[in-house]
């Protein structure tokens, strides 16, 4: 009963009693609520635990925090920090605060000459302990909350700083899946991928464990393993620094889309002896605020592809730029178009992958509006149209999962 589910809903009410305090209204009612929680789950779990001293501390000194004009990061940690107490009691581990262990810096990074030093200290005599996720101190003695994947990045961190030689990340599913399930139906396991695959398929939206989470890991190449709680005896997925060459077109790691994408396509006659045709392109899209995702280009032709988010309200002046800067001899605007990347160690320097990619859309009559081969060699990005997302990822998942 301590997942991410319950958790989310504690932390929820640990903000909101930081909320009333600094209201300087009461949040009797609302911390009853957390008590109430940690209170079933000591008594579903049969054990004498009592934290009613700490419950009291915790309460006071979120009047503290919010009457000093905090921010609520104190509150905020102390759902992450109950429980660790408990499961420290339950399994008879020692209890080892984060804000002990993990520190940052005045600019609120990590600060980790500090936070290694701390964990070899602290650690060194200690078999076997639990430490909790999310937090750390900051200077003032304040405690601090990580901005994304508070409890990954904990581990990561203490795994880094133990030497350690796997860090196994317990989570709610059984490794990381080759395609989204909402999307294909029960797609496989990743068994293993490489940090620099991960990357790829997290940036083009696949919901897995974010890379940020993991960068003290990846620094040092320790290998992660993502393991199901809920059913230990799956073998889960492993994340490396370095995988073994694969020698076989069906070995693809993952394949990962998004859509609500623009393409702007120029062409141009002898536009590649026009030097600074491109820089004087994307300049365009630089003064007027907007990043860009890729760049395909051809000898006369050069497509541009944005995020709709960047555009809105900006469309008519791009336009208009590019028209007075570049003088294209086309210039189409290709709206509602989506992105799917496929994701593999294999895709450059096998033959015949980026063949079935495409026979597979062919064959689902899905018309291909974009090829890009990324130079990292790992990935072949198409483009096609969003109302053909869905049909697309399926024909390539199809295509190389037997």
């Amino acid at each position: 009963g301590i997942g991410p589910g319950h958790d989310q809903k504690v932390t929820a009410l640990l903000y909101l009693c930081h909320d009333r305090a600094q209201q300087q209204t009461p949040f009797d009612d609302v911390f009853q609520r957390v008590i109430d929680r940690y209170q079933n789950l000591i008594s579903q779990l049969g054990m004498s635990l009592d934290l009613a001293r700490q419950f009291e501390l915790i309460k006071e000194k979120i009047v503290v925090h919010a009457c000093n004009g905090e921010l609520p990061d104190y509150a905020a940690s102390r759902g992450e920090y109950l429980n660790a107490q408990i499961l420290a009691n339950l399994l008879d581990f020692e209890f080892i605060d984060a804000a002990e262990l993990i520190y940052f810096d005045e600019h609120n990074r990590l600060d980790e000459r500090k936070t290694y030093d701390a964990i070899i200290r602290q650690l060194a005599t200690v078999s076997h302990a639990v430490v909790p996720g999310f937090y750390g101190r900051a200077p003032g003695n304040r405690i601090k909350t990580f901005s994304r994947g508070g409890s990954d990045v904990t581990g990561a961190i203490v795994a880094r700083g133990m030497s350690a030689t796997v860090y196994e990340n317990w989570t709610d599913v059984s490794g990381l899946l080759m395609a989204d399930p909402r999307v294909v139906d029960k797609p496989k396991t990743i068994d293993v991928i490489t940090y620099r695959e991960l990357r790829e398929l997290a940036y083009m939206g696949a919901t897995v464990l974010h890379d940020e989470a993991i960068f003290p890991v990846r620094e040092t190449g320790i290998p992660v393993q993502i393991r199901n709680t809920n059913r230990p005896d799956d073998t889960g997925s492993t994340i490396v620094a370095e995988a073994e060459s694969v020698t076989h077109w069906s070995t693809i790691s993952g394949i990962a889309g998004r859509k609500d994408f623009t393409v702007f396509a120029l062409e141009k006659a002898l536009m590649n002896t026009q030097i600074g045709f491109g820089r004087r392109l994307l300049g365009i899209f630089e003064d007027h605020g907007v990043s860009y995702e890729h760049t395909p280009s051809g000898i006369d032709t050069m497509s541009v592809v944005v995020a709709d988010s960047q555009i809105e309200g900006k469309l008519e002046h791009l336009l208009e730029a590019i028209q007075l800067e570049c003088e294209p001899d086309s210039l189409k605007v290709y709206p509602d178009m989506a992105l799917i990347a496929t994701v593999g160690r294999g895709m450059a320097n096998i033959p015949g992958v980026a063949a079935r990619l495409f026979s597979a859309l062919a064959d689902a009559r899905v018309n291909i509006r974009m090829i890009d081969q990324g130079s990292s060699e790992l990935n072949i990005i198409v483009g096609v149209e969003a109302t053909d997302f869905e049909k697309a990822v399926r024909a390539i998942y199809n295509a190389f999962v037997k």
